[in-house]
């Protein structure tokens, strides 16, 4: 019989595009991984990985056994779930993807409650991206998405996620202190088109919506400089380099040199969770979204 183990371990592979890959998202290391893969390509007498460049591809066989994978591995779940629901009380493994900002702000307290008022439940986070995290909560890689979207890009659910809103995070014109604008009320959202920006690198959701916020208002961004981490942008606005849009959750207070402007209308973000439709009866997922509701509620989430 095959190794549910160790197709797993294929289908992380699958998912993630490497061994390494895989690695992270298990929590295994790279070489366990590896071992597995070999030791399922003596059970199945195939091969299953090919070198390709600095990194491994499937074969057509692996392909379709990773399928299959997918398909075992949901019908464990449907059986764990249902388990779970009998019971009546969150238990087992529990892993949530959050993207940045979230995980920094609202994570940390979300986590602490589920460990305290549910000891049987094996919560764990991984920080990434919401263009990432809701594929993978799609893919079942991950039981739970934290994710975001903006009024003007939003980002699409697939088909069989269920999803609850959060709420919704606001977001201010951060200027360096004596800036032109840095005393003003409120700020009109074309008036700092023309200004040089700071701003997350390409790919991510909010540099999207910034390109399309300025685009919308007839100008093109001059992006000067680009940082994943906020407090990196801070630093940068800190020192006169630039402006920058950021919303509040998880921003922290500013530093010195900094000062926050009201745009009009304000940006918001909404955030939401997101879950596999068949996974809705788990009374963990229910106990997750009930504290990331409250949790948002009291970081001042709308």
């Amino acid at each position: 019989m095959l190794d549910l183990a160790r197709l797993r371990a294929l289908h992380a592979v699958f998912v993630h595009g490497s061994v390494a890959g895989a690695a992270t998202a298990l929590g295994y290391t790279p070489s366990a991984i590896s071992q597995q893969i070999t030791k399922l390509e003596r059970e199945t007498r195939t091969t299953l990985l090919e070198r390709r460049g600095r990194g491994v591809a499937l074969t057509e066989d692996a392909l379709r056994l990773a399928d299959t994978a997918q398909r075992l591995l949901a019908i464990m779940e449907q059986a764990e779930t249902e388990l779970e629901e009998r019971r009546g009380l969150p238990t087992g493994r529990l892993t949530i993807a959050a993207f940045a900002s979230a995980a920094r702000g609202l994570l940390p307290g979300v986590l602490a409650e589920l460990g305290r008022d549910h000891p049987a439940l094996d919560v764990r986070l991984d920080e990434v991206d919401p263009h990432l995290s809701v594929d993978l909560a799609a893919k079942g890689v991950v039981d739970l998405a934290v994710a975001h979207d903006w009024d003007i890009a939003p980002l699409p659910a697939p088909e069989g996620l269920t999803q609850a809103v959060i709420g919704l995070d606001r977001c201010d014109l951060l200027v360096p202190e004596g800036h032109a604008l840095a005393g003003r009320d409120g700020v009109r959202r074309e008036e700092p088109a023309r200004e040089r920006w700071i701003c997350q690198p390409p790919g991510t959701v909010c540099h999207d919506w910034l390109v399309r916020t300025l685009r919308t208002a007839g100008y093109e961004p001059d992006i000067r400089h680009r940082a994943e981490e906020n407090h990196t942008q801070l630093a940068l606005v800190a020192a006169g380099l630039g402006i920058a849009m950021m919303p509040r959750l998880g921003r922290g207070p500013l530093p010195d040199g900094v000062v926050a402007v009201r745009l009009d209308p304000v940006p918001e973000r909404r955030l939401y969770a997101l879950w596999r439709t068949e996974a809705a009866r788990r009374p963990a997922i229910r106990a997750a979204v009930d504290a990331l509701r409250a949790h948002g509620a009291a970081a001042g989430l709308a």
